[in-house]
C-alpha cells in the first residue's frame, strides 16, 4: 500500500477512532477496532513497514490477543517456539538453563519472531476491513479537542497536502518519540542508560551448534546476546565499550571480528544489518488526557532484556480497544476509559522492573561478582527444576489487575485473567475458550447455574462448565482439558463475571450472588469481534 487504501477524503472525515503510528501497537489496534466494526484511520509517516527488526521475541498471552482477530495460526507459522534459555559464563559454559514455563493462555510460551514479516501478516489482517482506512506518507501536525472528539490536521508527506479529519478518541501509538505526545505537553520520565548498544540482524547460510538457542554470554569483559530469530535470521546485540569507535564497530569487518568469538565464520551469516541503540525505562506522566489515548512506546519504554516492548504495546490496545467499542456503542459509560492507565501502568512497571532485573545479571562487569554469580546460580540450577522456575518467577509478571474496572468487594480471583484451556461447545465442536466466548461479556459458572437475574436482565449470557467426560448440552463448555474448573476452585469461585478481554470482573462463591454489573453497564448477545478468519 501506498497510500490510501479506502479512498482519498481529504476534507472533514469523521471516523470513531483514529490510530497514530502503524508499527505492532497501531497494526493490532486496527484489526481490534477493524473487527468490532469501528469506523478506523490509521496515520502513518512512512510508506513501507520498518525493515529493521527491533522486537525479536513475544509470549503466549500476546498471541492470545491476536487469536482474538484470528491471526494466531498464520503468525505462528512464522514463529520459533519451544527453545532453551541458557545463561553462559565467559567460557561459554552454562551457569542457569531455563525453558518459559507455560502460564494457560492456550500458546507456547515463548516465541521468537521476525518482526518485519509478523508486521506484514498483521497489516494484511487489517486488509479485511473496509471501515478501516490506511494513510501511508500521513502525519498528524496538530490535535485539537472539544467536548465531541478531535480533529487533526493532517500533512501528506509525499504532496504535502493538508487534510482535517475528525475522530471520537485518538490512540497515539507513534513511538518513543511521539509527536502526539509532544503537542499534549504530556512528560515522559526516567532514564536513559549511558551503555549503548550495537544490535546485529543476519541472514544464517548455515547453521552452527545450538544456533537454536536464545543465550546470554555473561562476560564482564563485554556481553553480549545471542538470539535465534525466524526465516532463516539471527541477531546478536554487543554493548559498546569506553574507547570504542561507534562508528568503526557497525562496520563489516567489526561485526565479523564480534561474532568470531562465538565460532561464526564468514561464510555463515549474511550481515544484514547493524545499528546502534541506547536503552531507556521512561513512562509518559499519564497515558491519556482527555479523547487521546497513549499506547505502546509513546507510553513506556523500557529495556530489551526479557522480550516485553512490543508485548506490552499490545497488551495496551487489547485493554483499551474493547473499552472504547463499548463507550462508542452505549454499553459502558466513557467514565469507564479512565481504567485503561489504572490497569496498564502498574503492570508495565512490574515488567519494566523485571527487565531491568534481568539485565543486571547479563551484563554485570565487576570480575569478582560475575565470578560469584556464576557459582552460585550454577550450583542451583542443578536443582531439577530450578531454572525453568526461577524464569517463571522473575520473567513476566502473572496478569493481574489490581484496580480499575472490576467489583468491589473484591475476591481470589477478580481482576485474573481466565485461562484459556480448549473447551467442548454446545455442539460437539472442540474450541479455544476465547473463540466459545466471542469477545462478549459473559457469566462462567462451575457445574451447577445459580440464577443472576441482575446479569441476565442486562443482556449477559450464561454457560456452565461441565467437566471432562461430560456430553455436550445447550448452554454448557465441557472443560476438555480439565483446566477451568480446578482453576476456579484454586480461587474461590463458583461463578465468574468475564469481561471481553477474558479478566475477571467479579467472582461469587457457590450459591452467591454476583455483585451487580458496571454502573451505567448495557449488553449485547451478538459477539463483537468477527476475526474472519479460522483459527
Amino acid at each position: 500500500m501506498t497510500g490510501t487504501r479506502a479512498g482519498s477524503e481529504s476534507e472533514d472525515s469523521v471516523y470513531d477512532v483514529a490510530v497514530i503510528g502503524y508499527g505492532p501497537t497501531g497494526v493490532t489496534a486496527a484489526n481490534l477496532l477493524g473487527a468490532m466494526g469501528l469506523r478506523v484511520v490509521v496515520l502513518e509517516r512512512d510508506d513501507a513497514i520498518f525493515a529493521r527488526a527491533r522486537a525479536i521475541s513475544t509470549d503466549e498471552e500476546v498471541v492470545r490477543i491476536w487469536q482474538r482477530i484470528g491471526l494466531a495460526e498464520r503468525l505462528k507459522q512464522d514463529m520459533l517456539t519451544e527453545r532453551d534459555v541458557d545463561f553462559v559464563d565467559a567460557d561459554g559454559r552454562t551457569f542457569i538453563s531455563a525453558r518459559p514455563t507455560p502460564r494457560g493462555h492456550g500458546h507456547p510460551p515463548q516465541m521468537f519472531i521476525y518482526q518485519p514479516a509478523l508486521e506484514q501478516v498483521l497489516r494484511d489482517g487489517v486488509d479485511r476491513y473496509p471501515n478501516v482506512e490506511i494513510l501511508l506518507r500521513h502525519e498528524c501536525l496538530r490535535l485539537r479537542q472539544d467536548a465531541d472528539g478531535v480533529e487533526l490536521t493532517v500533512v501528506g508527506t509525499a504532496d504535502d497536502s493538508v487534510h482535517r479529519l475528525r475522530a471520537s478518541y485518538v490512540i497515539a501509538a507513534d513511538g518513543g518519540s511521539s509527536l502526539t505526545r509532544a503537542q499534549l505537553n504530556i512528560g515522559y520520565e526516567g532514564t536513559t542508560y549511558e551503555d549503548r548498544w550495537v544490535v546485529i540482524d543476519t541472514k544464517m547460510l548455515k547453521p552452527w551448534p545450538d544456533h537454536d538457542k536464545l543465550r546470554f554470554h555473561c562476560d564482564p569483559a563485554r556481553p553480549a546476546v545471542d538470539c535465534p530469530t525466524p526465516l532463516g535470521h539471527h541477531r546478536w546485540e554487543f554493548p559498546i565499550l569506553p574507547g570504542d569507535d561507534e562508528k568503526q564497530l557497525t562496520t563489516e569487518e567489526a561485526v565479523y571480528r564480534l561474532v568470531a568469538r562465538y565460532g561464526i565464520s564468514r561464510d555463515s551469516i549474511d550481515i544484514l544489518r547493524a545499528t546502534v541503540y541506547s536503552h531507556h525505562v521512561r513512562f509518559a506522566t499519564r497515558f491519556r488526557m482527555g479523547r487521546v489515548f497513549l499506547a505502546g512506546d509513546a507510553a513506556h519504554a523500557m529495556p530489551p532484556w526479557i522480550g516485553q516492548g512490543m508485548a506490552a504495546g499490545v497488551r495496551d490496545v487489547a485493554n483499551l480497544c474493547w473499552k472504547l467499542d463499548a463507550v462508542l456503542s452505549g454499553h459502558l459509560p466513557e467514565s469507564v476509559l479512565d481504567s485503561y492507565e489504572a490497569e496498564r501502568k502498574p503492570h508495565v512497571r512490574e515488567v519494566t522492573r523485571r527487565a531491568v532485573f534481568v539485565g543486571r545479571i547479563i551484563t554485570e562487569r565487576r570480575r569478582p561478582v560475575a565470578r560469584v554469580r556464576n557459582g552460585v546460580l550454577r550450583t542451583l540450577d542443578r536443582i531439577p527444576g530450578f531454572g525453568d522456575r526461577t524464569q517463571d518467577s522473575h520473567w513476566i509478571p502473572v496478569a493481574r489487575y489490581k484496580a480499575g474496572l472490576q467489583a468491589r468487594p473484591r475476591t481470589k480471583a477478580t481482576g485474573h485473567q481466565i485461562p484459556q484451556p480448549w473447551v467442548t461447545g454446545p455442539d460437539g465442536t472442540r474450541v479455544r475458550l476465547d473463540d466459545a466466548l466471542g469477545g462478549r461479556w459473559a457469566l462462567l459458572h462451575a457445574n451447577t447455574a445459580v440464577p443472576q437475574l441482575v446479569w441476565s436482565r442486562s443482556g449477559v449470557s450464561s454457560l456452565t462448565i461441565t467437566p471432562l467426560g461430560s456430553g455436550p448440552a445447550e448452554g454448557t463448555l465441557v472443560d476438555s482439558d480439565g483446566v477451568l474448573l480446578p482453576w476456579m476452585r484454586r480461587h474461590g469461585a463458583a461463578t465468574l463475571a468475564l469481561r471481553p478481554d477474558a479478566y475477571v470482573y467479579a467472582a461469587a462463591t457457590a450459591g452467591a450472588l454476583l455483585p451487580p454489573p458496571p454502573q451505567g453497564f448495557t449488553s449485547s448477545t451478538a459477539p463483537r469481534l468477527d476475526a474472519s478468519s479460522t483459527q
